[in-house]
C-alpha cells in the first residue's frame, strides 16, 4: 500500500480521537482500512502458501488449511 495512504489512515485516526470525523471522512477511513486489510491478508496468504513442511522421514509437502469441524 502507498505510504501516503497509510499516513492518511493515521491522520484520520488522530482526527477521530480529537475533533471527530464527518460522514465523508468516515467513509474514506473505512475504504482505506478495507484496502489496507485486503493487502495485508493477501500478503499473509502468499507467505503461508509458500511454506513447506518437512517430515522426520525427509518428505516435504505444502502447508494445508485445517479442516473445520462439522457444525452440530
Amino acid at each position: 500500500m502507498d505510504p501516503k495512504k497509510i499516513e492518511r489512515i493515521n491522520e484520520l485516526a488522530r482526527k477521530k480521537k480529537t475533533t471527530g470525523l464527518t460522514e465523508a471522512e468516515q467513509a474514506e477511513q473505512a475504504a482505506l482500512r478495507k484496502e489496507y486489510l485486503d493487502g495485508y491478508r493477501e500478503n499473509l496468504r502468499s507467505m503461508l502458501d509458500s511454506i513447506v513442511v518437512e517430515e522426520k522421514d525427509g518428505t516435504r509437502h505444502p502447508l494445508r488449511k485445517k479442516e473445520k469441524p462439522p457444525v452440530q
